[in-house]
């Protein structure tokens, strides 16, 4: 069974034993981190599994493509929704070298995606210089004491545009 005895936290209440292809799709995710350092990208990489195989894996290349959100889990959430031509990937499970940061962690919400494993901890980031946790201290922060402002404008214009989704009525809902 799992040589490395891995329990997960699942749902706070039960634990979770890794199986051998648990094991097996985690070090494909590490091995794409891995050759991303190699080829100058992030030490971040990520791939995504449906049915027992992986139909998506890519690593981090936010400085290879000047992308500050190619980040791995991002990357592979579009290749995964290109192949299976959907931008909902429920049934779908990530596995990915480090918890995911805020920009990724809403993606894979957004995605639908079933579940995530992850290597590394944001705090193993952070003590290589990745600034995860500043970001989820600024979202803790009232609106008013972020270090980014975020300014309100022209809201009574914008809500046209929502009006005219609410009465869309062959609208794709997401």
């Amino acid at each position: 069974m799992n040589q490395n005895n891995d329990k997960l936290s699942q749902s706070h209440t039960e634990t979770y034993t890794a199986t051998e292809d648990d094991i097996r799709f985690m070090r494909e995710a590490i091995r794409l981190a891995d050759e991303s350092v190699a080829a100058g990208g992030g030490p971040f990489g990520a791939v995504i599994v449906k049915d027992g195989e992986i139909i998506a894996g890519r690593s981090n290349s936010v400085t290879l493509d000047n992308d500050p959100t190619a980040h791995a889990e991002v990357n592979t959430i579009r290749e995964a929704c290109r192949k299976l031509g959907t931008f909902d990937l429920s049934g779908c499970v990530i596995y990915t070298s480090c918890e995911p940061c805020p920009m990724c962690l809403g993606a894979i919400y957004w995605a639908g995606l079933s579940r995530i494993y992850y290597g590394n901890t944001r705090q193993d980031a952070a003590d290589i210089d990745f600034a995860d946790n500043f970001i989820y201290e600024e979202l803790d922060r009232p609106m008013a004491q972020r270090t980014v402002p975020i300014i309100p404008l022209l809201r009574a214009e914008s809500l046209r545009s929502f009006r005219l989704w609410t009465a869309k009525t062959d609208k794709t809902v997401y």
